[in-house]
């Protein structure tokens, strides 16, 4: 019976789902401890003057790493800066690939489900199907 596969692949897809739910929930929750005991350890470290130990064969060090990032509001006013500055080479434009996608299927409704000309030579496009699972 053709329904028993389908149904067999179907309460397959849902388990698997659930399971990587869980899966996911138990990432954030030891990435959220592994962020605490980094914390607590390096300010051990700190406190003791030790910038680096080993023990049960692993070295642990003290690493610092700066983040940056434009002030809220301010992106255009950022690259502006570097690129008056001569520092050009380092500003790329990008476009979200969510983004890209609703415009192309904008563009597409408005052109008899075609991508107009002047991107089809541009953009590549796809279509996936997949099977989504909600609850009820």
């Amino acid at each position: 019976m053709k329904n028993a596969k389908i149904f067999e692949l179907a309460d397959q897809l849902k388990a698997a789902k659930e399971l990587k739910k869980e899966v996911d929930a138990q990432s954030k929750e030891i990435g959220a401890e592994i962020e605490k005991l980094d914390l607590a350890l390096s300010d051990a470290m700190v406190e003791a003057e030790c910038d680096r130990f080993s023990r049960n064969g692993s070295t642990f060090y003290l690493s610092n790493r700066l983040f940056a990032s434009p002030v809220s509001g301010c992106r255009d006013e950022m690259i502006l800066a570097l690129k008056t500055h001569g520092y050009a080479d380092i500003v790329t434009e990008t476009v979200n690939a969510n983004t890209l996608a609703s415009f192309i299927k904008e563009q597409m409704i408005l052109n008899n489900d075609e991508v107009p000309n002047w991107l089809s030579n541009v953009v590549n496009t796809y279509e996936k199907t997949s099977v989504g699972i909600r609850k009820g």
